[in-house]
């Protein structure tokens, strides 16, 4: 797996919700100066919401803007074997019984973009996020336990690329 191809198709999704977030934007824009809501009485609010709503997506689609560029310019380190989890790193863990692994992308931000890359599901985690606190700064053979569905989980991880 090259991260530098992840990092790419993460950057990606971004760009395609940004432009998402862009085209909300402008529609809640193009609402909020339309003459169709201009106010009718003093108790008219809808064009003031409608412009509440035009300020909240231009906020939205400048936060991925920010990530879109965290994202370009984000190191992306070789783990070694014994390397302890960061910013950059590929987890893979498994819960108990070996049932099922997951990988996991330690991002800067984003967290809960899911994508598939190489034919395998990846989860970007951030090292805020409760998972993501757990994970950073253990390494490959480590047990954790994770709430899943109101109850612990242990959780070996397998891998730190």
């Amino acid at each position: 797996m090259k991260k530098s191809d992840l990092r790419d198709a993460i950057v990606r999704e971004l760009q395609q919700e940004l432009a998402r977030q862009a085209g909300a934007a402008a529609m809640a824009r193009d609402e909020a100066i339309s003459e169709e809501s201009r106010a009718e009485n003093k108790w008219d609010t809808h064009s003031q919401e409608a412009a509440y709503l035009a300020e909240g997506q231009a906020r939205l689609a400048a936060d991925v803007v920010g990530s879109i560029e965290l994202y370009r310019t984000l190191p992306l380190p070789d783990f070694s074997a014994d390397a302890v989890i960061a910013l950059g790193a590929v987890v893979e863990v498994e819960a108990a019984g070996g049932n099922r692994r997951t990988r996991y992308f330690i991002g800067p931000r984003a967290g809960g973009l899911e994508l598939e890359f190489d034919g395998q599901s990846i989860l970007v985690l951030t090292p805020q996020s409760p998972l993501g606190r757990q994970l950073v700064g253990r390494r490959a053979g480590e047990s954790i336990q994770a709430v899943g569905r109101g109850r612990p989980a242990a959780l070996q991880i397998v891998a730190v690329r």
